[in-house]
């Protein structure tokens, strides 16, 4: 019998040591309840971010008492606290748009430079399945709907906040196959898809080897593009989603520099444990503050509640270049 590498095993159990203190759940969780929305809702989760005008926007999904979701914006000074939430919805499905029949879901937001304006992907539930759609706007008071991008059956979408070599990129999970991979595809203006490719694979056997889907919006560091994604396990009493970490190229997003073997942030607080959809965490929006280099991450938690956890940008990256290429 062979014996056993003990030194990966020594830095194996070094890693995993460091991913305890990674994040740290807001002392004040869950930042939003159903209860405290300003009108009748079943759930709220699964919030966009971005900041706006020196604030922090989050377009949070909120599904209704008919199990329709739309999305509704919120804003804090501190992303934190004194919350101001839009007393109506904010961006809804409307009938022309056949494609969003069945609600508006799951948003990421970025903003492009080249256009001056922020762009939105949100899931759109049409009766053929799900689709990766895209709205912009400048103000997140009018917007202009482009439709879908690629066919469905189409999740957990962000586009990249800027273009390579003339082409926009955007992070996509379509399943084939019955197979749940996280894909990059490229255009040159936003309407026309092509280059596809699988970016992150499942891992079978592992924490991820259900299905992968991106969580938050790529953030751009000096180390590369920070990608936050979400990871399924299947088990004999449901599912558990749980939080990798993985960093890409700055001019060749394809390529994969880093990837966590272990997942960094996993349901364990009560609100995260039990809900509409048990054992969920599910990263959806993310703000950087430059100046403290503090890190919110923003999460669904059970299907049902908003959360928020922090991290400090320097221990991710550090992480991440103790973690396999």
């Amino acid at each position: 019998m062979a014996e056993p590498n003990r030194q990966d095993w020594t830095d194996t159990l070094a890693n995993q040591s460091r991913v305890q203190s990674l994040f740290s759940r807001y002392e004040k969780n869950p930042i939003f309840t159903p209860e405290q929305w300003p009108y009748p809702t079943s759930s709220v989760f699964n919030p966009g971010a971005a900041e706006v005008n020196g604030e922090t926007l989050l377009l949070v999904r909120v599904e209704d008492l008919r199990g329709f979701s739309h999305l509704t914006a919120a804003r804090s000074k501190d992303g934190k606290t004194d919350w101001r939430i839009d007393p109506q919805p904010t961006l809804i499905s409307e009938r022309e748009h056949q494609e969003e029949q069945w609600g508006l879901e799951d948003p990421r937001i970025v903003w492009l430079e080249d256009r001056q304006e922020y762009a939105i992907t949100y899931v759109s539930f049409s009766p053929g399945g799900p689709l990766v759609t895209l709205a912009t706007t400048k103000d997140f008071r009018t917007f202009e709907k482009y439709g879908p991008l690629v066919p469905p059956e189409d999740k957990d979408a962000s586009l990249f906040p800027r273009c390579f070599q003339g082409r926009y990129g955007l992070i996509h999970r379509p399943i084939i196959r019955g197979e749940a991979h996280i894909w990059i595809s490229f255009s040159p203006d936003l309407k026309h898809w092509g280059d596809h490719r699988v970016l992150l694979p499942t891992r079978p056997g592992w924490w991820d080897g259900r299905r992968v889907g991106l969580g938050t919006q790529p953030i751009e560091t000096p180390e590369g593009w920070l990608i936050i994604y979400h990871g399924v396990r299947a088990t004999g009493s449901g599912s558990i989603y749980r939080v990798g970490l993985a960093l890409l190229d700055l001019e060749e997003p394809c390529k994969i520099i880093r990837r966590s073997d272990e997942w960094v942030f996993g349901p364990q607080a009560p609100y995260e444990r039990v809900g509409d959809v048990d054992d969920v965490v599910f990263p959806t929006g993310a703000v950087l503050d430059r100046k403290t280099n503090e890190l919110r991450v923003y999460y669904g938690a059970a299907d049902d509640l908003v959360a928020l956890v922090t991290a400090d940008m320097t221990e991710i990256l550090d992480y991440l270049k103790a973690c396999p290429g």
